[in-house]
């Protein structure tokens, strides 16, 4: 699986390597980053794909410097053509980086692609104080029995893991990380262009969200949840 991120089959599969979700990512980033007071230096990213969310980011924080890992050739290509003043990117793996140590180092829809996400976990605390996660939450009631959508999933976007809020937390622990604070994020209902079928359980799930977050997420699904970590 991970061959596909570079040889050129990822691009292929994903063209715009998720630019157009990057401003909604990077917004809800930006939230957990002021609600807890955070007034980082320096921020990196692993796999920072196309590098579009450290872009709307470094808009947002002009004195901090960004710095985005990838390891793919064809998402630096994309990426690189980015770089500012207080952004700039390497092809490399941040892991493999002796010298790299950050204030907040983020991994945004990363490790569950990973195929020994413990040990990359485990590697990725040591490089920054804090650490900020968004991880897709794939498992619920409705994904289950219409059990296509994963295997689309893992073929489309190379998802070889798949949690729960409580899995994707107790992995954290797990790994040595202290929870800081978490929240849901909601890419059915707030991103565009989601498709006909999330289109029709958008209005469900606004109503029995607002009812019950935790219940919605895990018998409807469409959801993602936002870690600050240390």
């Amino acid at each position: 699986m991970a061959e596909m991120y570079t040889d050129g089959t990822y691009l292929e599969n994903n063209p715009t390597w998720h630019v157009q979700d990057s401003p909604w990512k990077a917004n809800h980033i930006k939230t957990i980053i002021d609600r807890n007071g955070l007034n980082p230096n320096s921020v990196c990213e692993v796999g920072c794909g196309a590098g579009e969310i450290l872009k709307q980011l470094s808009g947002h924080y002009p004195e901090t410097e960004f710095y985005g890992y990838e390891i793919s050739p064809q998402a630096f290509a994309l990426c690189n053509k980015k770089s500012t003043a207080n952004l700039s990117f390497r092809l490399q793996d941040l892991l493999d980086d002796d010298s790299a140590y950050f204030d907040i180092a983020m991994a945004i829809d990363v490790f569950e692609h990973v195929e020994d996400y413990f040990g990359f976990l485990r590697k990725l605390r040591k490089k920054a104080e804090y650490k900020i996660f968004h991880i897709p939450l794939d498992l619920s009631v409705q994904k289950v029995f219409r059990y296509t959508s994963i295997l689309e999933r893992r073929a489309d976007v190379g998802h070889i893991h798949y949690f729960t809020k409580e899995t994707a937390l107790e992995t954290l622990k797990d790994t040595g990380y202290e929870i800081v604070d978490y929240f849901y994020t909601g890419s059915a209902i707030e991103l565009p262009d989601v498709g006909w079928k999330a289109s029709l359980l958008k209005i469900p799930r606004k109503v029995a969200f607002s009812v019950s977050e935790d219940w919605t997420v895990r018998i409807l699904g469409g959801y993602s949840i936002m870690v600050l970590a240390r």
